[in-house]
């Protein structure tokens, strides 16, 4: 398979790879090398600790995941690409601030940006290959044991903040991660290093307060994995703590205070799309199954499945205040087939009916602290 052009300047080709990725619009690649030993260790911590939950495919791979050259035998680089997407501002927050209307976090408003970084990555393949000849590379976005963002890291891309994102000082935290495993001997760029310093901010606006210690995220408290990953109940005691968040949580990546330099993307595909951005609670509850799917096409809010969607709608209207309206809507959804369903819809009545409606923890403010 490796049929690379002899003497090719690999210096001038890692240039000429990052121009090649601008022009296919990631605003930032780099390189980096195979060695992820300090995250693998912090990785065998995390999973002794159950902080995966339901996760499976986390500890499936054994270390497949932090050994790149075992995933793809041969590999020698990574080439790491970044793509922003628009950052959450202050129309995000008014969001979280009305409890009437769904908040979905804000990477998920538009088309699934898998596919098209994935289609990305593989153009420059191509381009690569018409230089250097046939060579050896597999791409990945979120499809394979990846540890996307330590390999981004070690790639000069930016550093893993406490809340356990990538953090960049040029971009915040707004952005996508798509990998390219290669065989081509690049030189590798400078790591990046923490500069989270003495800030909390993200460790404090937690609604459930998922980030255990800084670095440590326990996803069995998190909103996102509550809301994409949980596949049955969520439990009694977190669901007031959702608020009006039904796909995702923005709290900790809201909270940073480096995201005053998120410039935000470019990508059209990324733009809200069916009025996600800012919808009404009772209109997206009202979506048949089939109004799920045809809305939703090429969105990536589509693997969650109606029942979900639904389930998660009901959290978020049981939080809301009292409602004749919402109590209608929820009454509507009693028999439902699913009994997750039907489970989630009686407590969201039972609360707006008890008066213990709105009594969900208010969104906090996300105002950063200042730079470390």
């Amino acid at each position: 398979m490796n049929q690379k052009i002899p003497h090719t300047d690999y210096s001038k080709l890692s240039r000429d790879i990052k121009r090649w990725g601008k022009e296919l619009g990631f605003q930032q690649l780099g390189i980096s090398g195979t060695n992820l030993n300090l995250a693998e260790k912090r990785l065998e911590v995390w999973l002794a600790g159950d902080f995966h939950g339901e996760m499976g495919f986390m500890s499936r791979h054994g270390r497949k995941r932090s050994r790149p050259e075992e995933l793809v035998p041969g590999t020698r680089r990574i080439l790491s690409a970044r793509m922003d997407y628009p950052a959450a501002g202050e129309s995000a927050q008014q969001v979280l601030d009305n409890s009437e209307l769904a908040y979905v976090s804000r990477y998920a408003l538009g088309r699934d940006y898998h596919k098209l970084m994935r289609n990305r990555l593989q153009k420059l393949a191509s381009r690569i290959e018409r230089e250097v000849g046939q060579f050896g590379y597999r791409a990945f976005v979120d499809s394979a044991p990846v540890l996307e963002k330590p390999i981004a890291q070690i790639a000069g891309l930016g550093w893993v903040g406490k809340h356990s994102n990538l953090v960049s000082r040029r971009a915040g935290c707004w952005f996508f991660l798509g990998e390219l495993y290669t065989d081509l001997p690049l030189p590798v760029d400078e790591p990046e290093t923490d500069h989270c310093g003495s800030c909390t901010d993200c460790i404090e606006i937690c609604p459930t307060r998922a980030i255990v210690a800084p670095y440590v995220v326990d996803a069995r408290l998190c909103i996102s994995y509550l809301t994409i990953e949980l596949q049955g109940e969520i439990p009694m005691d977190l669901r007031p703590l959702m608020g009006n968040r039904i796909y995702g949580c923005d709290d900790c990546l809201m909270a940073c205070p480096w995201n005053r330099f998120a410039g935000g993307g470019r990508e059209k595909d990324f733009l809200p799309r069916n009025g996600l951005d800012a919808p009404a609670l009772t209109d997206l509850f009202c979506w048949t199954e089939n109004e799920f799917l045809s809305r939703l096409e090429g969105s990536p809010i589509r693997r969650i499945g109606h029942d979900r969607w639904l389930r998660n709608i009901a959290v978020a209207l049981g939080n809301a205040p009292f409602d004749g309206q919402i109590i209608e809507a929820l009454k509507q959804r009693l028999n439902h087939p699913s009994g997750i369903v039907r489970e989630h819809v009686a407590w969201a009545l039972e609360r707006q009916q008890s008066g213990n409606a709105g009594a969900a923890v208010s969104p906090r403010s996300c105002s950063g602290a200042p730079l470390a």
